[in-house]
């Protein structure tokens, strides 16, 4: 895997110049070229996510995109189809709608989807559309269990159909610039990573007052038979760019979580912290909460020469430490080197507390708006039109949904946990 990707970020050095719009390295390593033919998508999982994704879209055509056409909404769930039909109508495109997926696979006309329902739908929706030869974007995390999650990528792999895991940082400038200054050597010898993901809110969806019936289904992320909480919606994305910025993946996890504020009723952790393993000693160290939005959301990558805060766009050079002994030891030595022997006092300094250091960050990268969910896109799209895409990519995806469901694992159980060796790829 590690090769493949390599070779990936050197070709997207050396690409040429595109559409401003879609200034990516990895965009511009994906032509424009194939069938001239616009690519028909479907949406499925018109709530939250998917309308964004759909007026993501919207905007790129409005930018003058002729490469793909949206050609149906799909949502069991009337009110969040009716809105994204709203939407559509907002911007002059007529879908057709659905309330069934396999309808849409049927009569939607489609050639690629992009899934975008709760996760524990995932799964089976995906499957059934590698399977009809329909390519597939999915939204993180890949699926509920880590059997269906292996049963994705075999489908992907038997069918030849593309499967895309929603993981826009890999479609960032910002996130590719420091991958491969991680790879050229520039922060040294990594020997800790860490990362965090603080909100302050209580994750919860209001549910009709006439429908309560309703609770488990719009608030899924809330209970464990639908989704893991705050690992598979937000601890994936940034344990992704962990395994990246490693050129790896863990060898072991330990973790623990408790529901320590929102006493709603909730199932999942509203905090949890995690440590994962690397083969050559590195930690990654990981946490979230949704009771103080304070720290927000960043990831460190930690060098001997360097630090990068990958989220808030900011490098720091560090000149490696000379070790020096601390301020009691310090004076010792230098009584003794002067002949002094007098009574160490009991109580004295043997060591200086650290703070922060104040010290000027640099940008990473400068040039590129949003997240890369608009070159996340349009690269699916062009994908589709080739054909074929890195297959890199979906491993990384693969990778991070593993590894997460692992640390619920660990989380539940107490122990430290190893991936076993039937879901490695």
């Amino acid at each position: 895997m590690g090769e493949n990707r390599r070779e990936f970020l050197k070709k997207m050095a050396i690409a040429g110049a595109g559409m401003a719009a879609m200034s990516s390295p990895l965009f511009h390593s994906v032509s424009a070229a194939g069938n001239g033919k616009a690519i028909r998508l479907g949406i499925i999982g018109t709530g939250g996510r998917g309308r964004y994704l759909q007026e993501h879209l919207y905007r790129i055509k409005d930018e003058g995109s002729k490469e793909f056409e949206i050609v149906a909404l799909c949502d069991n769930y009337k009110p969040s189809l009716d809105i994204s039909l709203e939407l559509a109508a907002k911007y002059k495109n007529a879908p057709k709608g659905f309330s069934d997926y396999k309808k849409l696979m049927k009569d939607g006309g489609v050639d690629a989807v992009i899934v975008a329902t709760p996760l524990f739908q995932h799964a089976h929706i995906t499957i059934d559309c590698l399977n009809a030869g329909i390519h597939v974007l999915c939204e993180k995390s890949m699926a509920r269990t880590l059997d269906d999650t292996k049963a994705m990528y075999d489908a992907h792999i038997n069918s030849g159909s593309i499967l895309l895991i929603g993981h826009q940082r890999l479609f960032s400038d910002k996130y590719n610039d420091a991958i491969e200054r991680i790879r050229q050597g520039e922060l040294g010898i990594i020997g800790q990573m860490h990362a965090h993901w603080h909100r302050g809110n209580d994750w919860r969806r209001a549910v009709p007052a006439a429908k309560p019936h309703l609770e488990r289904q719009i608030n899924w992320r809330l209970y464990k038979e639908y989704s893991a909480g705050l690992l598979t919606e937000l601890m994936s994305h940034q344990l992704q760019v962990a395994n990246w910025a490693k050129q790896d993946i863990p060898v072991s996890v330990m973790g623990t979580g408790s529901i320590r504020y929102w006493k709603d009723g909730r199932e999942v952790p509203d905090n949890i912290a995690a440590i994962f393993e690397y083969a050559d000693g590195t930690q990654f160290t990981y946490d979230s909460q949704t009771i103080n939005k304070r720290y927000g959301c960043e990831e460190e990558i930690i060098g001997d020469k360097g630090t990068f805060e990958l989220e808030t766009n900011r490098y720091y050079n560090v000149i490696p430490p000379k070790p020096k002994p601390a301020p009691g030891i310090a004076q010792l030595i230098g009584d003794i080197q002067k002949g002094i022997f007098e009574e160490a006092p009991i109580g004295g300094p043997s060591w200086a507390p650290e703070t922060q250091k104040r010290q000027k960050a640099e940008p990473i990268y400068v040039g590129q708006k949003g997240d890369g969910t608009k070159e996340e896109l349009i690269n699916f799209v062009r994908f589709v039109k080739q054909g074929k895409y890195p297959e890199w990519l979906v491993k990384e995806g693969y990778y991070a949904s593993i590894w997460t469901l692992l640390t619920e694992q660990a989380i539940d159980s107490g122990a430290k946990i190893s991936m076993p060796e039937k879901f490695r790829i």
